[in-house]
């Protein structure tokens, strides 16, 4: 253990309350809920802050679940982000290694957020013990955020200004690897465009008609050619919500798709949209029919800060890596097993790394769990393809988050197989590792005003170089 008194605090805290935590955890992976609809698993936390002494401000934004929770008083203020969202059609038996769902279609937690949520709030929690116990001086938050997975509430908070005034943030996300969240993410928009035409009878009398699944289907075609001449790491899928009807005898009035596009540069994005948009636009045009298009949500790049991130990974180091039974190893071979589709993890871990540190990560290749600290190196390239509204909140105060392994070695994300492992012994492990590591270096970053005022420095250039803009406009609420 760390000769820190400081550090032993904060993991004696974690481990101290980690039966409630541990059921409260289990109690949000048990009611998964959806898209701002999450009232069970936000009062469990809500709870849980209360009872520690936390003064709460609910309703953020105008949206139901998301709250601010407080303790103490005066600078540093330090935060930390929480989610407690699930996924749609990802319900899944715990502990099962085939596939296996409570409810038939049914949600489950694929990202693990039940675990986020209540890891992120353990910090929380340590901190606040040890503000009341006078080691710290400061302000401790915990931003309960819902919807991460289709509302980007984080996105609307920032955008609103309620992360001003915060020195730093800090969360986590369960995934297979232990390390540093490197290189950001990437920021993406959500868009439905819905065309209306002219229906008529397909063979009697054709030219009455104007398609709009002939619209929405050159739109598409448009935004194929259109991959070749966007930067190679853009992402953009669609999926088509209504084709208009089932029957080919019958011009199609009406047709719908909703659109995500993704990058990992803000600048990139806005570029890719409007051209995604004049699509549409054309396709519209072409056909003679009308085109709407409704901007749903839209979320940041992570800004890393190189300096959080490096206090995190010493702290790691510190505190080591959970360790875990041969029952435990069992559990994660036989979902690891069940994996259709697995991730290429350490080699994508190996490409940040030099010749040495790359070979000690090949050489896990075939373990069950990777219990091992992945190299950092920063960078400003996304490791991990992934989007998140945390991207967000990283603009508006220094932010950093770790990933800790939580789901058997090469799991995807979103998968039933993350889910399975969601209420393990493994998973509960993950989490209050998080709690610790988190928890430490937002302490330490409470304590150290030069390590912070780095952090701060370290943050005003890059914003400085770069300055936010919210990809959500003014005047697109929350879909609540």
């Amino acid at each position: 253990m760390n000769a820190d008194p400081l550090v032993q605090a904060i993991c004696a805290s974690v481990d101290a309350h980690s039966d409630a935590y541990t059921q409260a955890s289990d109690a949000i992976w048990a009611h998964p809920e959806v898209n701002f609809h999450e009232d069970f698993s936000a009062g469990v936390l809500r709870e849980l802050l209360l009872k520690n002494g936390f003064t709460l401000t609910e309703n953020l934004g105008g949206m139901p679940n998301a709250f601010r929770a407080e303790y103490g008083s005066g600078r540093p203020v330090i935060a930390y982000l929480g989610e407690f969202d699930a996924l749609s059609g990802l319900s899944q038996k715990a502990g099962c290694a085939i596939k296996d769902p409570i409810v038939p279609g049914g949600a489950g937690h694929g990202c693990g957020h039940n675990l986020l949520g209540v890891g992120a709030l353990a910090a929380a929690i340590a901190i606040k013990e040890q503000i009341a116990a006078g080691a710290l001086s400061g302000t401790v938050v915990y931003f309960g955020t819902p919807a991460e997975e289709t509302g980007s509430a984080k996105t609307f908070l920032a955008r609103d200004g309620f992360f001003a005034g915060i020195d730093a943030m800090l969360t986590w996300h369960p995934w297979d690897y232990t390390g540093i969240w490197p290189g950001g993410s990437l920021a993406n928009v959500k868009m439905i465009f819905r065309f209306k035409g002219r229906s008529a009878h397909a063979a009697g009398s054709p030219e009455l008609g104007r398609s709009a699944l002939d619209a929405l289907e050159l739109m598409n075609m448009g935004v194929q050619f259109l991959r070749e001449h966007v930067p190679e790491d853009t992402r953009i899928h669609y999926a088509i919500t209504d084709a208009g009807g089932a029957s080919p005898n019958v011009v199609q009035a009406s047709a719908e798709a909703v659109y995500l596009v993704r990058s990992p540069r803000l600048a990139d994005l806005e570029d890719i949209k409007q051209r995604v948009i004049d699509c549409a636009r054309g396709a519209a045009i072409m056909t003679g029919t009308t085109m709407e298009m409704e901007f749903v949500k839209g979320c940041s790049n992570i800004l890393p800060n190189t300096t959080i991130e490096e206090t995190l990974v010493r702290t790691m180091h510190a505190l080591g890596v959970p360790q875990y039974t041969d029952g435990e190893l069992a559990l994660a071979r036989s979902l690891h097993d069940a994996l259709e589709s697995p991730e290429k993890t350490l080699a994508k871990i190996s490409r940040l790394c030099g010749a040495r540190e790359r070979a000690a990560v090949l050489a896990h290749q075939g373990e069950p769990m990777y219990a091992f600290i992945a190299p950092h190196t920063p960078t400003d390239s996304p490791l991990i393809t992934v989007s998140t509204d945390a991207g967000d909140a990283s603009w508006c105060a220094p932010t950093s988050q770790i990933s800790v392994a939580t789901w058997a070695a090469d799991t995807p994300a979103h998968t039933w197989q993350a889910v399975a492992i969601g209420k393990s012994s493994i998973a509960h492990k993950a989490m209050l590792y998080a709690g610790r590591v988190i928890g430490v270096t937002g302490a330490l970053l409470m304590r150290d005003h030069a390590l912070l005022a780095q952090a701060q420095e370290e943050f005003r250039v890059r914003t400085a170089a770069t300055p936010y803009v919210c990809p959500i406009p003014e005047g697109i609420r929350p879909k609540t």
